[in-house]
């Protein structure tokens, strides 16, 4: 037996005239699509959603990439701001000693405070106790 012989694969041309009559070729062919058909049309929805967010991302790098050239061509134009910095450095420095004065000051008030209701208090108590003996 010759080895063309023993074959059991059919050409494609013998089979041509009966490819759309196969049912269960039909119906397997229509099987394997309605798997894969809702995988696909997902991934389809996924990738125009992806170009839908790609072309709105390049929108805002455009807008974005104006805006970068319009500061730096406002940045070509900025004034010196050298001395107006160092007057506001001396200004903190001149209200944090003030601030430290202050708080120096409110600490020395509430010392003085203590010390005179420390003081009201000793003269209220040898007034009772003057009174006390003065009854007795």
């Amino acid at each position: 037996m010759d080895k063309d012989s023993d074959s059991t694969v059919t050409s494609l041309d013998e089979n041509t005239e009966n490819f759309c009559s196969n049912p269960t070729r039909d119906i397997l062919a229509e099987g394997i699509l309605n798997l894969f058909k809702p995988s696909v049309e997902k991934l389809d929805e996924h990738i125009q959603a992806t170009r839908a967010s790609q072309i709105e991302l390049k929108t805002q790098l455009d807008a974005l990439s104006i805006q970068l050239v319009e500061i730096e061509k406002a940045q070509n134009n900025i004034p010196e701001f050298s001395n107006k910095v160092k007057e506001l450095i001396n200004v903190k420095h001149k209200v944090t000693v003030i601030t430290n004065i202050l708080s120096s000051s409110q600490d020395r008030l509430t010392g003085l405070y203590r010390l005179i209701e420390k003081e009201q208090r000793r003269r209220q108590a040898l007034l009772d106790s003057a009174i006390s003996t003065n009854i007795s």
